[in-house]
């Protein structure tokens, strides 16, 4: 048994399988749901966003968000990890790509480094190494919520020039009421619904991962039938692979690094490692469905935080195991 519980440390979870899952359904069989269709997946995607981050905002709780401002020092370390570092370290090999055939997979990447940190894995790898977990618990959740205007600001910066169909305007007013507005409304009815919310989070996690199923179906399934991947070789897959995979140890460094020179507690260097250097697939997703919409782009975006997702689970779980055990 213990033998076993070893390997499956190695072994992707559940959800990175159902992943998998869909991308080879989208390779057998594409085109389910698609325009024309009797029931179109889109728009079952478009108003499940709605839902998903209705949902979450019902069960943010104002009064926590509000007493975490206190660790102001901690919180504008962790956004300016995500929001500010991350992106700019892409953007320095962007006179390399600018012009280039790879502009577009530069791009996925850009995207993966302008989003938001993850929420529930960064709180419980930070609690398994016994972190700063209101720290951990604040810097998640406000960071979705500024992502809902970064990550869109960021790439409207490069989009028009890879999609000749982006539309900025239409985009913000897309994100206002896929994801700003239902936030909102969650946070204001959280008085009456957060406590429902909170013991049903179980169930609403699963509703979150079958919308994240849809959409990464939906996306490969158009670029398989638009044939998005047949331009791009297999040794560029396996390379960006590898480079998603070095700048998350890049970050993960220099997190470690900056949470040491402004002599962060042990907890709270925990938490600056640990959600400085994640990135929501929950938001990945949902926002590449907003973003591009339909567009065999989609997928593409998805593959470097599909990539980016799976790795920062398996190694930050292995050193929250590890930091979990010193200074007992």
């Amino acid at each position: 048994m213990g033998n076993f519980n070893k390997i499956k440390r190695f072994l992707p979870d559940g959800f990175i399988s159902a992943i998998i899952g869909m991308i080879l359904l989208a390779y057998f069989v594409p085109g389910i749901g698609s325009e024309g269709s009797r029931i179109e997946l889109r728009n079952i995607i478009h108003y499940a966003i709605m839902a998903l981050f209705f949902f979450y905002g019902l069960r943010l709780k104002p009064e926590e968000l509000a007493s975490g401002l206190k660790n102001w020092k901690l919180h504008i370390t962790i956004q300016t990890l995500t929001f500010l570092v991350f992106p700019l370290l892409v953007l320095l090999f962007y006179p390399l790509f600018q012009s280039g055939e790879y502009y577009t997979l530069w791009l996925a990447i850009f995207f993966l480094a302008a989003l938001p940190s993850t929420v529930s894995s960064s709180v419980v790898m930070v609690s398994i190494a016994r972190g700063n977990i209101p720290g951990a618990i604040f810097n998640a959740s406000v960071s979705g919520i500024i992502g809902i205007v970064i990550t869109p600001l960021w790439m409207s910066i490069f989009l028009s020039s890879a999609n000749s169909d982006f539309n900025f305007a239409q985009t913000l007013t897309d994100l206002l009421f896929q994801i700003f507005i239902p936030v909102a409304a969650g946070l204001l009815l959280h008085r009456f619904w957060g406590s429902w919310a909170i013991r049903n989070k179980r169930y609403l996690s699963m509703f979150d991962k079958t919308v994240i199923l849809s959409i990464v179906y939906n996306s490969f399934s158009n670029s398989f039938l638009n044939g998005i991947f047949n331009s791009i070789a297999e040794w560029t897959l396996i390379l960006l692979g590898v480079i998603v995979i070095v700048m998350f140890f890049v970050v993960f460094n220099i997190a470690k690094w900056i949470s040491t020179r402004l002599n962060f507690t042990r907890e709270e260097q925990i938490t600056v490692i640990f959600s400085g250097s994640k990135k929501s697939l929950v938001h990945g997703s949902v926002m590449a469905a907003v973003l591009v919409g339909s567009s065999p782009l989609g997928s593409l975006f998805l593959v470097p935080i599909m990539i980016y997702h799976a790795f920062q689970l398996f190694y930050v779980s292995i050193v929250a195991r590890k930091m979990s055990k010193e200074d007992r």
